[in-house]
């Protein structure tokens, strides 16, 4: 089953962004290595990001900003710049209509992966980056204390 890893690592690129104001390692090149990935894709989410009013950038320039504070900006606002109104979980469209599974489960299932959506959804609108970026410098801190000055400011 294919999935897309986009919504994390837009979520990586902010917090990146975010983490790394103010330095000279804002490059798409820079967030690359930080997503393990190639700049192309880094471009690419980025101007997703960007067509969705959440960084500001300058054509041709390292250092991408972000648009509002990272406690405006929610993980719903980010999985919509990256994936639309696409849903988390879709229901498979090709099934037996002559079978009695086949013939019904799309309607069943359609009523409650909407519910279930819903429910994602209120709970992503409720996390915000800054929480996100509160808990990577935590969890940075004790991993390697040595870092603890650069992480204080984030928690």
């Amino acid at each position: 089953m294919k999935y897309s890893v986009q919504f994390s690592d837009a979520i990586h690129i902010l917090a990146y962004i975010e983490m790394s104001k103010g330095t000279k390692h804002l490059s798409s090149q820079n967030i690359a290595e930080s997503v393990e990935t190639n700049p192309s894709n880094i471009r690419k989410i980025m101007s997703h990001l960007k067509k969705s009013n959440l960084i500001i950038t300058a054509n041709g320039q390292a250092g991408a900003v972000l648009a509002k504070s990272p406690e405006e900006i929610s993980l719903l606002d980010i999985y919509k710049s990256i994936e639309g109104e696409n849903h988390l979980i879709q229901v498979d469209p090709k099934t037996n209509p002559a079978c009695f599974v086949g013939g019904n489960i799309q309607d069943v299932l359609s009523e409650q992966y909407a519910l279930l959506q819903e429910s994602i959804e209120k709970k992503m609108d409720q996390i915000t980056l800054s929480s996100i970026i509160q808990q990577i410098a935590a969890s940075e801190i004790d991993r390697r204390p040595e870092n603890s000055e650069i992480m204080i400011p984030f928690i």
